[in-house]
C-alpha cells in the first residue's frame, strides 16, 4: 500500500473505503436486467432511423447508460461514506440525515449536483431542516453539493409558497467548503482528489477485477436473429397480437 500523506485520514481507511466502492461497480447485465427500466423499443427505432446508428451500437448505449446511472450511485457512497473515516464525532447515521454530528449539532443532507433536487423535493429538505433547528436552536443543518456552482457555505434561500425563506443556520455548503468544517485544513478535498488516482489504481491493482459480463445480445438472438424484432418481442411479448409481429426495416 503506498502512503497517500493525507493528515485527516489513515492510509489504510482510505484504501479501504476507495475498496469498498469499487467492489459495489456494476460488472454484469442480462437481458432481465436490462429491461428492469422498460426498454423502449420505439424510440430506439426512431434513433436507428433518424441518426442512421446501428441497432446494436444504440443497445449497447442503453446498457452502458443503465451502468453508468448504477455506478453513479455507488458514487454517492463514496462522498457520503468517507466521512465515517474522518473522526472529531462524524459519522453517517443508519436513517436520517446523511452525516451527522452530534457534539456539534451539525446535521447534512448532502447531493452530488446542484440540480439534483426539483422545488418538490427541495422544498421538503428544507422544511426537515426547520424542523430540525426548532427541536435545537443550537442546530446547524447543511445541504452540501459535491458540484456545486461555486464554493460557498451561505444561507439557503428557498421560496416556500411564493415566499423567500431563508435561516443562518440552514447553509448551503460546497464540497470543499464541508471538508475544510470537517477536517479544519482548508485545501482537504483538493488534496483528496489529487491522490484519488493513485488509491484507485492500488486498488484495482489488489484485487480480482471482474470481466464485464454482457449476454444481452446472446439473449435477444435467441428470440430472432433481427436485434430490435427481438427487442419488440421482449418488451411487448404480453400486447394483443406481438406474437406475430415483424419488424419492417428491410435494410436490416
Amino acid at each position: 500500500m503506498n502512503t497517500y500523506n493525507l493528515n485527516f485520514i489513515s492510509n489504510e481507511n482510505l484504501f479501504n473505503h476507495v475498496q469498498e466502492t469499487i467492489l459495489k461497480y456494476r460488472f454484469k447485465m442480462d437481458l432481465k436486467s436490462f429491461n428492469q427500466n422498460l426498454v423502449d423499443p420505439i424510440k430506439l427505432t426512431f434513433d436507428h432511423i433518424i441518426y442512421q446508428k446501428n441497432p446494436q451500437l444504440l443497445i449497447n448505449d442503453e446498457i452502458m447508460r443503465q451502468i453508468d446511472k448504477s455506478n453513479t450511485n455507488h458514487i454517492g457512497y463514496f462522498h457520503q461514506n468517507i466521512f465515517n473515516y474522518l473522526g472529531n464525532g462524524w459519522y453517517v447515521p443508519a436513517k436520517g440525515f446523511d452525516i451527522v454530528n452530534d457534539e456539534l449539532k451539525i446535521f447534512v443532507e448532502m447531493k452530488n449536483k446542484h440540480n439534483t433536487m426539483n422545488s418538490s423535493s427541495s422544498q421538503k429538505t428544507y422544511m426537515r431542516m426547520q424542523h430540525a433547528i426548532n427541536q435545537d436552536p443550537c442546530a446547524q443543518c447543511f445541504l452540501v453539493e459535491v458540484i456545486a456552482k461555486n464554493s460557498q457555505n451561505i444561507p439557503w434561500i428557498i421560496s416556500l409558497e411564493g415566499e423567500q425563506l431563508s435561516d443562518e443556520r440552514i447553509r448551503r455548503v460546497s464540497i470543499d467548503h464541508f471538508y475544510h468544517i470537517v477536517t479544519g485544513e482548508k485545501e482537504a478535498f483538493k488534496q483528496l482528489c489529487e491522490i484519488l488516482p493513485v488509491v484507485i489504481k492500488d486498488v484495482v491493482n489488489s484485487i480480482k477485477q471482474e470481466m464485464m459480463q454482457n449476454t444481452v445480445f446472446q439473449e435477444l438472438a435467441l428470440i430472432s436473429p433481427n436485434i430490435l424484432q427481438s427487442l419488440y418481442l421482449f418488451s411487448f411479448a404480453e400486447y394483443e397480437g406481438f406474437e406475430h409481429f415483424r419488424y419492417t426495416d428491410d435494410a436490416l
